[in-house]
């Protein structure tokens, strides 16, 4: 096993993780709908990512939808002791692709119900409500997901795309362990969330951390910081966020062995002073 050197996170103050995991978003078909390509292919990369180090895997009900969820059950269940298997639900596809929210307290239910079978767990080490639901009130999809809390069906509980007002009414009800939202050096519009983590001790998990490549007003000066570690941008784009916080989570996803070794390495680049000045002006 090659050593995940990027430091550590106990999630909820409970669990300790490296704190660069795997997003298992891509292990699915065109458009995250339906199955991937080469099915062996994609069992292969969970398996290289724990044969690497990684002990943390992000996945959602709505990828496939319920296709990267089944393939983790497949593939690496019964799971080894240090392995946390996050999960999300509040999001319906249909067949056009549309992500829509849903998080009436019943389908959330029956939403974690499906993913215990699929990952073939009698727990959910963390499950995190996908979107705030327009149509249903905040705390009743928060307290639905604080009884399965009680109910031993998840043992941690955390939200994805909410603001700071969100986050702290969620804190009201239920102790939040994450916080997965939109962050990556090109896109860095929740620093206010992400210090509100900081400051609570909740681990932020920067979804598009990679930002499918665009790196916007920044490509240059990743690019220059590359050139100096005989790196990629795309790691050096990882590295930062790394060394951007420590209670930073990153889960770039990829159904290439190829990549998924690449990324796992930026988790040694070691970033000076000098790099992240280059890269946060």
């Amino acid at each position: 096993m090659v050593e995940n050197a990027s430091g550590t996170f106990d999630i909820g103050g409970e669990v300790t993780v490296h704190r660069l995991g795997f997003g298992a978003m891509r292990l699915t078909g065109e458009n995250i709908i339906g199955e991937p390509d080469d099915v062996d292919n994609a069992k292969k990369v969970l398996h290289e990512s724990i044969a690497h180090g990684v002990d943390f895997i992000d996945t959602a009900d709505s990828y496939g939808p319920a296709v990267s969820e089944r393939l983790i059950g497949e593939a690496l269940a019964p799971y080894p002791d240090n392995l946390v298997v996050a999960t999300k639900g509040g999001l319906l596809r249909n067949t056009d692709g549309d992500w829509k929210p849903n998080g009436d307290p019943d389908y959330l239910r029956n939403a974690v119900l499906g993913s215990l079978d699929r990952l073939r767990v009698d727990s959910i080490d963390l499950y995190q409500l996908h979107r705030p639901d327009p149509h249903v009130p905040f705390e009743d999809s928060v307290h639905a997901l604080a009884e399965m809390k009680d109910e031993g069906l998840i043992r941690q509980v955390g939200l994805s795309n909410v603001s700071v007002e969100k986050l702290d009414e969620a804190r009201d009800i239920v102790d939040i362990a994450t916080v997965q939202n939109r962050y990556n050096i090109a896109h860095r519009e929740d620093e206010g969330v992400l210090a509100a983590c900081e400051g609570y001790g909740i681990g932020y998990i920067p979804w598009f951390p990679l930002g499918a490549g665009d790196l916007g007003d920044k490509a240059d000066a990743v690019s220059a910081v590359a050139a100096k570690h005989d790196s990629t941008p795309q790691q050096i784009a990882l590295a930062w966020l790394l060394h951007r916080s420590d209670v930073m989570l990153p889960i770039p996803g990829t159904s290439s062995v190829t990549h998924l070794r690449d990324n796992i390495a930026a988790s040694h680049i070691g970033l000076d002073d000098e790099d992240m000045t280059r890269l946060d002006e």
